[in-house]
């Protein structure tokens, strides 16, 4: 590792973080974006060693973030990618002190995503009219949405041979191809059973075979689709809020914590790599909520 330079630093970062730490292409890209503009900002300040980095530096970088209006979340991600670079420059023995010691994340009020009640998630379910020939396709996607609590990435990636029915789970890849099993209740198997008899009617183009769900072309559907697909289906139930798939990943945690379920097996069937992440679902206001989760909950419906 070259010692006089952040160069050589910045590309051994990235690889460290793909290969030791696995993390995803988006991610690596960041956490390199965000130490690259802190070693821009070092040499302006004179600095071009990491051993010379200090804690007033890094503070100091951090409130010209603040002073340059980037918002606390930034902020916040900035801080955990510098953190992430100094241990690894700590692992490599490239410096004597970690100057992150002290180095403490904005304050921030705590975010509550935006999410629907069961009867609301029922009526948007209710919505597809099933005698459209995407409509059991469309029916499906949104049952394994609510019930898995998939992101739409994982939703459009899902395969044939991802579903384990007969054991009651479906195997999901998600973020830094990490491998999760999520069990899955009987309305999202019945719509998914539904929807294979008319895929067979179905054009299917070349390597998208083994795809589940596929638009009708015969490829696989886009998250873009996907996110059309719920707007317009929120409409159809005539529901007037800003949803997007992710609004049933949010319903179906909350959903799930205020049913009492343990948070670590919520964040297990998330896919959350922290505990912290999936705590956010224990804030979510439980006034909202006046309906029996166990009754009508698809994961429960076994």
């Amino acid at each position: 590792m070259k010692k006089d330079g952040f160069d050589g630093v910045l590309s051994d970062f990235r690889t460290y973080l793909k290969l030791e730490r696995s993390m995803s292409a988006n991610t690596v890209a960041a956490y390199g974006r965000d130490a690259e503009f802190l070693f821009d900002y070092l040499r302006n300040e004179g600095v071009s060693a990491v051993e010379d980095i200090t804690g007033e530096h890094l503070s100091a970088y951090i409130e010209s973030l603040s002073a340059a209006g980037i918002s606390k979340r930034s902020q916040a991600r900035a801080i955990s990618s510098i953190k992430a670079l100094f241990r690894y420059l700590d692992d490599e023995g490239a410096v004597k002190n970690n100057p992150c010691d002290t180095l403490d994340p904005p304050k921030m009020q705590k975010y509550l995503p935006s999410v629907l009640s069961v009867k609301e998630i029922l009526a948007i379910l209710d919505s597809v009219d099933l005698s459209k020939p995407q409509g059991h396709r469309n029916r499906a996607m949104l049952e394994m949405l609510y019930s898995c609590g998939l992101r739409v990435s994982e939703l459009v990636n899902l395969r044939i041979s991802d579903l384990f029915f007969d054991e009651g789970f479906i195997r999901v890849i998600g973020k830094g191809d990490k491998q999760r099993l999520i069990p899955v209740g009987e309305p999202a198997v019945k719509a998914v059973g539904f929807w294979m008899d008319q895929r067979r009617h179905w054009p299917v183009a070349k390597g998208a075979e083994d795809c589940l769900f596929l638009n009708r072309r015969g490829g696989r559907m886009t998250r873009v689709s996907v996110f059309n697909i719920v707007k317009e289906q929120a409409e159809a139930a005539g529901i007037h809020k800003e949803i997007s798939p992710h609004t049933f990943r949010h319903s179906f945690a909350t959903h799930m914590v205020e049913n009492g379920a343990d948070l670590r097996v919520v964040q297990e069937m998330l896919g959350h790599e922290s505990i912290l992440t999936t705590e956010i679902y224990t804030h979510i206001d439980t006034r909202k909520w006046q309906e029996t989760i166990l009754k009508f909950h698809p994961a429960r419906q076994q």
